[in-house]
């Protein structure tokens, strides 16, 4: 008889926040604008591919909701970025982060000094009202995130 196999979500989650820091963003543009922005301040890559966007589905509305995933690595084993649109159709991907619009994940080496660095430069961009570090440990609903 085969073993039966169990999904640790726990030990999944922990392993794909490690080595990550992440960067909450509030700005009324747009995500594609905003990310076109930040491509153009940042000399960053940030593109959408459709079958990475996060779905989730409200069972009371009977309701698909999407919300669009932006990545780009640096070129030579460069950290990976990923940036998340963290509203739908006022439906929240991070229900505790009401606050938060975009949610910038980096990974690789040292991601709290990168982006911290990021957050002092983001808050220099027009279209970006507050910029601020998160603390993974302080959102509840972070397995939403994992793509």
């Amino acid at each position: 008889m085969a073993r039966k196999q169990i999904l640790d979500a726990a030990l999944m989650q922990e392993d794909f926040f490690a080595d990550a820091a992440l960067i909450g963003i509030a700005s009324h543009a747009p995500a594609y604008k905003l990310c076109w922005m930040l491509n153009q301040h940042f000399d960053t890559d940030f593109v959408r591919h459709a079958e990475h966007d996060i779905c989730m589905h409200d069972k009371r509305r009977h309701a698909d909701y999407y919300f669009a995933v932006y990545h780009h690595t640096a070129p030579f084993n460069g950290p990976k970025h990923v940036f998340y649109e963290l509203k739908s159709n006022r439906k929240l991907l991070l229900p505790e982060a009401k606050g938060l619009d975009y949610l910038w994940m980096i990974h690789g080496s040292s991601p709290e000094h990168r982006a911290d660095q990021l957050t002092e430069l983001l808050r220099r961009v027009p279209a970006v009202q507050m910029a601020a570090l998160i603390d993974p440990g302080q959102l509840k609903s972070l397995s939403n995130l994992i793509v």
